[in-house]
């Protein structure tokens, strides 16, 4: 079965606060609810207790999905990092969450406005196996212990943002260890979404649709932009708004289960958050619907 959830990035930005700092939190549940979300991923606003976030989530009808959390394995060990992740996977175990959206960051630049994408760390050959090994049994113990599956979320600025990094990560790591889909990295990473989702199907777990426009794009690489500044200028939006082929990555995914969440890193000082909003909500109903996925 699939379920449609909202990423609060739409609303509010986790690395840049000032974007979307006007719009509450009670404003942007309101707002997912009465477009027809169904759940909610963590944001920078949500409380992260399971006794407040609770009855919150539970007023508005939403169901908590996920939220990220930055593994910091390439610089400690998988025992240090379980404990790192305790209050985090606690709080989405207490809420019914069933995956855990990790992604590397002990080096990442994504958050740095001063670094271009083309500073961003690389993953010298021999450091991959035991990468791997780490990252596998991280997930073989968050499911164990807390029950969900690690989904890892490839992105800009980090050592799994191209295609070629994606293959390696699932060549070094294995079960229970999934991967989550973004159609927006992918696609500004230089890969194909379609591609992936038909060599990975069956360890895709979670999936973030958000479409990207091609002219910001193709100017982020010409002047060589950070991440932060590439947003700013609106390189992602909506499913549907962008250069996409959701038909082609939907149609390798057949029979597939779980959350697709809709999101796009935009100037919400600039846009309207629940028009957009209500855009990829609809673009992406539409489009499961014509895919045949139910």
């Amino acid at each position: 079965m699939i379920r449609f959830g909202a990423n609060p990035i739409c609303w509010s930005n986790d690395d840049m606060p000032e974007i979307g700092a006007h719009i509450s939190l009670e404003q942007c549940l309101n707002e997912a609810r009465d477009i027809g979300f169904e759940g909610m991923e963590l944001g920078i606003k949500f409380p992260r207790t399971a006794e407040a976030l609770g009855p919150i989530l539970k007023a508005k009808g939403l169901a908590l999905v996920s939220g990220w959390y930055s593994t910091q394995l390439l610089v400690r060990e998988v025992g240090a990092e379980m404990l790192a992740v305790a209050g985090h996977a606690g709080l989405l175990r207490a809420l019914g969450s069933k995956v855990l959206i990790a992604a590397e960051t002990s080096n990442a630049i994504h958050g740095r406005r001063d670094m271009p994408l083309t500073s961003r760390p690389v993953l010298a050959t021999s450091r991959w196996p035991e990468f791997g090994r780490r990252m596998t049994a991280f997930a073989e113990q968050v499911l164990e212990i807390y029950g969900l599956r690690v989904v890892y979320h490839h992105h800009m600025g980090t050592v799994i943002q191209s295609e070629a990094e994606i293959d390696r990560l699932m060549e070094v790591t294995g079960e229970p260890f999934h991967l989550l889909l973004d159609t927006g990295h992918a696609t500004w990473g230089g890969g194909d979404p379609a591609r992936i989702a038909r060599h990975y199907r069956q360890r895709i777990s979670h999936l973030h649709v958000k479409d990207v426009r091609e002219e910001v794009m193709w100017r982020s690489q010409r002047q060589d932009l950070s991440f932060l500044d590439s947003v700013l200028a609106g390189v992602y939006t909506v499913p549907g708004d962008g250069i996409v082929d959701f038909d082609r990555v939907l149609a390798e995914l057949p029979g597939y289960s779980g959350w697709i969440v809709v999101e796009a890193e935009q100037d919400t000082n600039k846009i309207d958050a629940r028009a957009y909003a209500e855009l990829g909500f609809a673009n992406t109903r539409r489009m499961i619907a014509e895919a045949g996925l139910t």
